[in-house]
């Protein structure tokens, strides 16, 4: 099979993912252009990867013909040029989230039930660790999940999670939150260590949402992405066991309980010389992950992120979901209403919403 080919609308940083990725996995992946609006920044795009850029859509369109445009601007732009593409027939893939606000993403519904072909690039469903817990709890290990512990990621990237390791779909919660700060060491950021030491402040989110027999509890602090001394966590319970953060505890019957450490596999340490990639993740003797994409090297997220545009591919062809606006919007939606019960200190009710799937 040829390369995908696709294109990508916006320079940001989070478009770096999608051009390390295609840069990794030249057979799979092709990229026809980018959309730069601004010539200075063009040039210095087209200089660094070695791609060809665009002022406009209009313009990326009549000179390509993509097999669909990744959307990766800033959220309040999101809306508008998805519904551009999606009038030129294109099928988008946006970046997380499709639209800012409640508004936008009744708008996007919209546009998707008049015929957009939309989905999104939610991937931390699909980095190798989640994706193997995943994996333990789909084949029933710890039974039927009924409480989830997140904390990974803030906002949409959280509920997503909530809502895919306790199996839900678009019911509606009773929403508690509060924050509060407190000190911490400054961490890196995106542009790299600290230059000194200083204290900053840490903002948290706590939250818990009440879906009748299913618990969830949303827990973020921004320092979590860069932070040396501030890890993810993640706790899920069923009626048989649970999974806390790499251990898996079981019952084979109610008489043998078995616990398992989630082991990784990485090419290229110590004396291997195949060079460093991922290679999956075992549960005892089970294969509970394998890294789709062998021999390339990309992180975590990139692997990820490459699998949301394999599911693209597979979704242009076949129109089966890599991550359907659907989804996505009621992680927003989750996400939106966690921030109103906390500014708010009230309970919030969520309701079902138009993207949902009628009964």
């Amino acid at each position: 099979m040829p390369p995908c080919n696709f294109a990508i609308v916006g320079p940001g940083w989070r478009t770096e993912f999608f051009l390390r990725a295609a840069r990794a996995l030249p057979d799979r992946f092709r990229i026809d252009g980018v959309v730069v609006r601004d010539p200075a920044r063009g040039a210095a795009f087209e200089a660094q990867w070695g791609l060809p850029t665009f002022r406009s859509t209009e313009a990326l369109l009549r000179l390509t013909r993509p097999r669909f445009a990744v959307v990766s601007v800033p959220q309040p732009a999101a809306p508008g040029v998805i519904a551009e593409l999606a009038a030129a027939g294109m099928p988008v893939l946006s970046e997380t989230p499709p639209a800012p606000d409640l508004e936008g993403l009744l708008r996007l519904a919209e546009l998707v039930r008049g015929g957009a072909r939309l989905q999104v690039a939610e991937q931390y469903f699909l980095q190798p660790t989640h994706a193997a817990r995943l994996a333990l709890i789909a084949a029933g290990r710890i039974g039927t999940p009924s409480h989830a512990h997140v904390s990974v990621a803030h906002g949409y990237h959280g509920t997503s999670l909530i809502r895919k390791y306790l199996g839900l779909g678009f019911e509606n919660a009773a929403i508690r939150a509060q924050g509060f700060a407190s000190p911490i060491v400054a961490s890196p950021t995106r542009a790299g260590p600290p230059d000194e030491f200083r204290i900053a402040r840490s903002e948290q989110t706590i939250a818990t949402l009440d879906f009748g027999e299913r618990l969830a509890v949303f827990d973020f602090t921004g320092d979590q992405y860069h932070s040396w001394i501030r890890g993810p966590r993640v706790m899920v319970r069923g009626e048989r066991g649970e999974i806390r953060d790499d251990e898996l505890r079981y019952l084979e019957d109610h008489r043998t309980p078995v616990t398992l450490r989630l082991l990784r596999q990485d090419a290229g340490q110590y004396a291997d010389i195949q060079g460093h990639h991922h290679l999956g993740i075992l549960a005892g003797a089970d294969r509970v992950y394998r890294n789709p994409f062998p021999g390339a090297r990309l992180n975590d997220d990139e692997i990820a992120v490459a699998a949301c545009l394999e599911g693209m591919a597979t979704y242009v062809e076949t129109g089966a979901d890599i991550y359907s606006f659907a989804e996505a919007a009621q992680d927003q939606y989750l996400a939106l209403s966690i921030a109103a019960a906390r500014a708010s200190g009230e309970v919030v009710r969520t309701t079902t919403q138009p993207w949902a799937p009628q009964p």
